[in-house]
């Protein structure tokens, strides 16, 4: 909503930039994606590592939680 406010703003002080956004915005996201599919891929890489390291500490510590 915050986005939709921002852009009739926009629309109202200059409004063949307005356009020009709502007319870029899909090609630009569409651009972006792959970097998002990436970032998804490294971050769950990421978290595995992070579990694989972690485990033996979290089994170890497993047996005194109450």
């Amino acid at each position: 909503m915050f986005t939709f406010l921002l852009w009739c703003l926009l629309f109202v002080l200059c409004w063949p930039l307005a356009l020009l956004a709502l007319v870029a915005y899909p090609f630009i996201w569409l651009l972006l994606l792959p970097f998002r599919i990436v970032g998804v891929a490294v971050h769950g890489v990421l978290e595995v590592i992070y579990l694989a390291i972690t485990l033996p500490f979290r089994l170890l510590a497993a047996p005194f939680r109450i």
